[in-house]
Parts: structure tokens; sequence; C-alpha cells
């Protein structure tokens, strides 16, 4: 009885790991976040904190050193946006390969079913969308899923678990077997051979999640649905249950407790979010509750496809359509002031959301009208062409591109019919992304959220615009109008539109001009990419005199995702800092690009500066550009330049004051006088740009190292401690690396353990999470113990 008991215990654990997309539309990436300080943006935060320390997590001993690492994401279930791995697959790769890494591995441990489900493409919630986009976001999010885990999905994951039976049908029809849902998303259960056609209620989160049910649709079709334990669910993502591995294990080990011979299947799903993001080190409670479980003979880990594969349904179920998990009111948190929110202000209110999800209806429904009247001249069914698109938004290179024209039979287009279908689909693509779930979510709508999807919706009807002539912007911003926000100073819909969205519209030209000016501070190879365009420069001149510099340039711009092209002609005169005046205009002709060349650098070089500045305008009339009209990203890097040759020139001074004085405050310092703050400043700078140039020397001076650490320690400097704990942990990494390629290379393993030794002098914050992946790939031998001691790994 006991072996049989065993056997029919299983556990499941399942992340669903999403953010919303956050990329400019115009430019398919995203742009400095100044909230998720002190990364770039939001999605390099999470990965930071989530995502990678998932793919190698920790399991401590009783001394708190590393005993094993896990890529968690091998014994659990889990599923990704695809927007989300789209982005992780050009800044993150390691992580996504990681990713992919743990689905192949899970194969071979739950009889070839795969960790990884599939996700609706851009989270939409599916109840609220018409059958149409149902239908593209499933398609889609299979698409990618087939492309990146290089297999056919058996589940999918549905935006919120928002779910009706039109959805269900849709997944049915394209090869899906199953999804997970709320226990409160159940209404009635019966077994599926009973002759009585009584249906007994589980409302109200009643219903037994320990085995899947079958939902039989209106078509006779049917898909099996899992509904995940709500009340561990609940203690994972919003109590204290991550707190303790051991617990978290102990706890999900009892949830199939008894002697019950049918199979139980104790499970439960929260945000993948919450291992690392939500709860800080969260990914090891659920590495260590994974090791515990899988070496408890009274259990055994699985995933949803193995149980079902296993165990079939037994039961019938019927669910409450137009629900979702996070919200307790059907979907309202979509589409009206249902009363949920995330800890709204007292007397807040999300009345807004109606008038935004009318104003995106509207346009929805008016861009299908302009999308099926102008690709029909060229395809007969556009819709068809639509979910096909898939494949380009995967691949931009312009052989897969031509690939989908040929496909298709599109092939003997003109270009510039080519160009007019490119955009066509992509008014499309961006019209199903204005409908991401993270735009209604949240408290108000002049929330970084509601303002991404009306950026989606911005260059959707600025696509219209170029292909069709007809102007959607009032018609939408009529209603929108109607959106009142919480907070006085930002009104309304309308006016967080122009405030905040239309400002970020841009067309090739400013894309020009971005890259023009970035010229000053960047050398750009001939041909370059800048964010979703290509610019191959045809000519550079540039000239210098001291700090002012000029630059005067003809390029080739085409854009990768519509191929839209121009040639440009640009002037770029920086006077020093920040003050540059910028010209940029369509190419005329080799003649007037001459002649303007001659003009201005005559004017330059004879140090007329007024008279450069007045050419460039005549030149160029209104088409002036300044530092405000570069991206986000490239305004940082212009700032990072401008103030690496002002801390050159601070540096020279500090230095000076620092050799002059120091026997002074050698003298101060025995007689336990402080430092007045003006030498104690030059000191602390001084001392840490000479570690920072000594970390960077090849080969290193362990001595000058251990020399500097000493005088810091001596001056009990603590700032900017975290800029040399970053160049200290790189270069840990770089001998890591260098020392897995040459294990034998005992001077490199004598010089790391030396340098280990000399930050432990420091008050340092090392990050020492690579090093220590790359240690447990080293033989484990006793020539690398000492490594082990200084990296704060288990030594064996």
């Amino acid at each position: 009885m006991g072996f049989f008991y065993n056997m029919n215990r299983y556990i499941c654990i399942h992340g669903h790991f999403y953010q919303p997309p956050r990329e400019n539309p115009w430019l398919e990436e995203i742009e400095q976040q100044d909230s998720a300080y002190p990364f770039k943006d939001w999605n390099q935060r999470i990965t930071a904190e989530c995502y990678e320390p998932n793919t190698a997590s920790r399991i401590l001993d009783s001394e708190g050193r590393i005993a094993k690492i896990l890529n968690n994401y091998s014994k659990i279930s889990f599923n990704f946006g695809p927007t989300l791995l789209s982005w992780m697959e050009k800044y993150a790769p390691d992580v996504y390969q990681a990713i992919l890494e743990a689905d192949r591995e899970s194969r071979s441990s739950f009889g070839g079913h795969g960790s990884a489900l599939a996700q609706v493409y851009n989270h939409m919630i599916m109840p609220l969308a018409n059958r149409r986009d149902k239908k593209t976001q499933i398609l889609w999010g299979i698409a990618d899923f087939e492309c990146r885990f290089k297999r056919k999905p058996e589940g999918m994951w549905l935006a919120e678990t928002a779910v009706d039976l039109e959805t269900l049908e849709l997944l049915v029809e394209s090869g899906i077997k199953f999804t997970i849902l709320s226990p409160y998303q159940a209404q009635a259960v019966r077994p599926k051979e009973a002759d009585s056609r009584e249906w007994v209620d589980v409302s109200g989160g009643r219903i037994d999640p320990k085995k899947p049910y079958w939902c039989p649709l209106p078509s006779g079709q049917r898909i099996a649905l899992f509904f995940y334990d709500g009340p561990i669910a609940r203690d994972a993502a919003f109590g204290d249950l991550l707190k303790d591995g051991d617990r978290f294990a102990r706890r999900l080990l009892s949830l199939s407790g008894g002697n019950n011979p049918d199979p139980q299947l104790a499970h439960f799903a929260t945000d993948g979010e919450t291992y690392g993001h939500h709860h800080k080190f969260t990914n090891m409670a659920l590495s260590y509750a994974l090791d515990k479980i899988g070496s408890d003979p009274s259990a055994r880990l699985t995933i949803y496809g193995e149980f079902l594969e296993k165990f079939p349904p037994q039961e019938e179920v019927r669910i409450f359509e137009n629900t979702a998990w996070s919200c307790a009111h059907g979907v309202g948190r979509w589409s009206k002031d249902c009363g949920c929110n995330v800890m709204a202000p007292a007397g807040w209110n999300q009345k807004w959301r109606t008038p935004l999800r009318e104003a995106m209806n509207w346009l929805r429904d008016q861009l299908a009208l302009v999308f099926k009247n102008e690709t029909q001249a060229y395809y007969s069914s556009p819709w068809d062409l639509r979910d096909q698109y898939v494949r380009v938004a995967l691949d931009r290179s312009p052989e897969n591109i031509e690939k989908f024209f040929e496909a298709n039979g599109l092939a003997g287009l003109e270009f510039g019919e080519k160009v007019r279908v490119l955009k066509l689909l992509e008014m499309q693509r961006h019209a199903m992304l204005m409908f991401t779930s993270c735009g209604w979510f949240f408290n108000d709508i002049s929330g970084i959220e509601p303002v991404q999807v009306m950026q989606y919706a911005a260059r959707a009807i600025q696509l219209a615009y170029e292909v069709r002539g007809v102007s959607l912007e009032e018609g939408y911003l009529k209603i929108l109008e109607k959106a009142v926000s919480n907070i006085s100073g930002m009104q309304n819909g309308r006016h967080i539109y122009n405030r905040y969205v239309k400002p970020c519209i841009v067309n090739l030209q400013d894309v020009s001009a971005d890259y023009a000016i970035s010229l000053l501070f960047e050398d750009y190879p001939a041909e370059s990419r800048v964010y979703s365009y290509r610019v191959q420069c045809e000519q550079l001149h540039k000239h210098r005199a001291g700090k002012q510099q000029l630059i005067i340039g003809e390029a080739f711009v085409r854009s990768t995702i519509t191929l839209e092209n121009h040639r440009i002609d640009f002037a770029v005169l920086h006077l020093g800092d920040l003050n540059l005046s910028v010209g940029v205009s369509e190419h005329r002709d080799s003649a007037h690009f001459n002649s303007m060349t001659d003009d201005i650098r005559k004017a330059f070089t004879q140090n007329d500066v007024l008279g450069a500045v007045k050419l460039i305008h005549e030149h160029f009339g209104q088409n002036q550009y300044s530092f405000w009209n570069l991206f986000k990203n490239e305004q940082a890097k212009a700032m990072q330049h401008i103030f690496e040759d002002t801390l050159e020139s601070i540096e020279a001074h500090f230095r000076q004051i620092y050799d002059q004085y120091y026997p002074l405050m050698q003298i101060s310092q025995s007689v336990r006088t402080s430092l007045p703050k003006a030498l104690s400043m030059v000191v602390e700078f001084t001392l840490n740009r000479n570690l920072a140039e000594a970390l960077e020397k090849d080969p290193l001076d362990i001595r000058q190292l251990r020399d500097l650490a000493l005088e810091i320690n001596r001056w009990s400097f603590t700032r900017d401690m975290g800029t040399i704990s970053l160049i200290a942990t790189r270069r840990i990494d770089g001998m890591m690396r260098r020392l897995l390629e040459n294990p034998n290379d005992a001077s490199l393993l004598q010089t790391l353990e030396l340098l280990l030794n000399v930050f432990n002098i420091l008050p340092l914050q090392l990050d020492l999470w690579k090093a220590q992946n790359i240690y447990f790939k080293l033989p484990r031998e006793k020539s690398f113990e000492r490594l082990g001691e200084y990296l704060k790994v288990k030594v064996v």
C-alpha cells in the first residue's frame, strides 16, 4: 500500500514570467526608465533580480556556503511572455539560453514533456477581445513558442487567466491541450461517465485542485483545465511562505497527504517574479524546496503535460466565463471602475478605464477597416496574412521579409507596394499591442502603462495616415478626453496623450537627426544600426578647432521594420557642452551637397562661428535640431561623454592638490585631527581613481592594489565603493572565465586568490554570482579548495 501511495503523489509549481512590453513603438527599443535606477530599465532590473538568479539558484549548507546550484526552470512549469523573451534574446542572451536549456533538460525528467508553456502573444485580456484578435493572439503565441523552444506547446497561459468559452474553443482548434485557471473560475463539476446529468456546485473556490478536468465546449470539443491551489498561491505571492525553503517544501508535501489511492496533484501558480523580484532571495527558497521534494520518496515533482498524459481527467467542469485570477469582478479591472486597484490613494477611482477601453475599441475597428480595404488590393485574405506576419516579427532580416512575400505570392510587388503592405501589417501589430493588459491594471491613466498602450495607438494612427491619408487621432482623442485622471494636473486622457505620447512620435528625419548628433559622441562604422533603422554613411567630413567641432555628411537611412528609406544631408556644429546647431534634410544632389559643405566648412575654419550657424540655417531651413531632440538613451550617452571630459580636467587639479598637501594630511592624521571636507574629498577621489586604474591594469600589480586598499581603509573612505565593486566584480569574472578555459594555469589561480584576499580589506559589495557559477564547472580538485573558500562555495 505504501508503494502505491508514494507513486501517486505529485507536486507541480507554475511560474508565470511576464513583463509588459516597454519598447518605444517608433524605435523598437526601451529607453531610459529613471524609476528602474540603478538599472537602465525595468526589464534589466527584474532580469537581475529574478530571471537570471533562477537560472542558477543557490542551495546553501548549514554554514551559509553554496552546496548546489539549480536551474529552477528545469524543475517547475513556467511560461514567459513572448515580448519579454524577444527583449531577453537581444539583451540578456545568457539568461535566454539558460531558459531554453531548462526546457530541453526538463523533457528528460518529465517523460518527454517540457516545462515551458506558450502564452497569448502580448497579454491581451481575451474575453474583452474580438474573435479575430483572439485567434491571432493564440497563433502568434504558438509560433513564437515553436521558434524559440523548437517544439509544439502542449499548454497555453491566458493573460491574467482571463477566460471565456470562445477562447477555449480557439485554443483547441490551435492544438492546445490544456490551460491553468484559478479555483474561483470553476462553477460546477460532474463525473465524466455519469448517467445523471446533474452538476455539483463548486463555486467560491471549492473545486478539488488535485486533479485535471475536461471542459466540454459548445462545438463538441473539450479541453483539459487545471485549477491551482488558491491558499498556497496566496501565501507564496503575498504571505511569508517563501521566507523559509524548508517550510515551503513541507507545505507542498502536506497538500497531497493522506491515504487516498487516487493520483493527487498538489500544484499552484503565481507570477514568476515572486521568486526574486517581489520577494528578495525567494528564488533560493524555491530551489531548496525543489531539491528537498526531489529527494523525498513520498512524492514526485511533475509538470502539467506529464500528469495529464498519465492521468487523464475523469470529471467535467463548467467555468464562470469572463473571469480572471486578479479581479473579483470578472474582467472589470480592464474595462471599468470595479474596485480592484493597487493600493490606490484614498478618493481615487478608476473610472478612466471605461473610456480608455472605448477609445481603443473604436480605434481598433477603424484600423480594421483601413487594413481590410487596403490589403485586399494585394492579398485576398487580409486577416490570414496578419496571422502569418508573426514570422516577420520574429526575424526582421531582409531575407526573411522577402521569404514572407514569396510565401504569400507577393514577391512581384513593386518596392513601394511592399513598404505599404508592411506598414499595414505593422499597423495591425500595434493595434493588438495597444490592448496589452497592464494599460488598465493600475491606479491612474497617467501611469507609464496606460501611456505605453497610448503610444502603440499613436503609432497605429500614424501608419494609418501614411498608407491611406486618413486621420484617426482626433476621433480617438474625443473619446480619450472622457478618461479623467485622479491627478488634477494631468486632467484627462487627451492631455496625457498630448503631453507624453505626441512628443515621442518620430519619423525617418528625426532618426536621421539623432544619428547626426550622436556622431559627436560615438564613432559609428560606415554601416550601423540605430535602433530599428539601418544607416549607411555615404560621406562624412569632420573638422575640429579646440572644443568646437563640425560634422557634415550624407547618409542612407532605412527602417528595418517597414523598409521605408531616404537619403539625407546633415550638418552638426558643436560649440562645446550642449551648444549645438544641427540641420537635416532630404538629399537633393551631389552638387548641392558639395556646395553646402564648402560654404559651412570655410566659415568654420575661418573661426566665423556665427557665419557657420547662419549657413546651416540657410541650407536646412526649418529642419533644425538640438540636444533636446536626441532620444533619451542618446541624451544619457552625450551627458556621460561631456562629464568624462569634465572629470579629466577635475582629476588633474585634484592630483596636483593631493601631491602638494599629502605630507600635511599625513601629519593631520597622526595628531588625530579631522581633514577639512575639501581635502577629504580630494584624497577620496584620488585614491578611488588610483584603485580603479590599478584594477584595469594587465597584468595586475597585487602589491600596488594591497597598498591602495590599506590606504583607503586608513582614511575610512566608503564613497564610490559601488563603482569600485563593479570594476572588481568584472575583473574577477574575467579571470574566472580564463581559469575555466585553462584550469592548469597555476599562476592565474594564485593571482586570483591574492586578489580576492585584497578585496577582503575593502568595504566592497562584490557580486560573485557569475564567478560562483563558473567555480561549479571547474574540476573538483584540491588545488581549487582555497578559491572555493574565498567564493563562499562548499568545498567537497
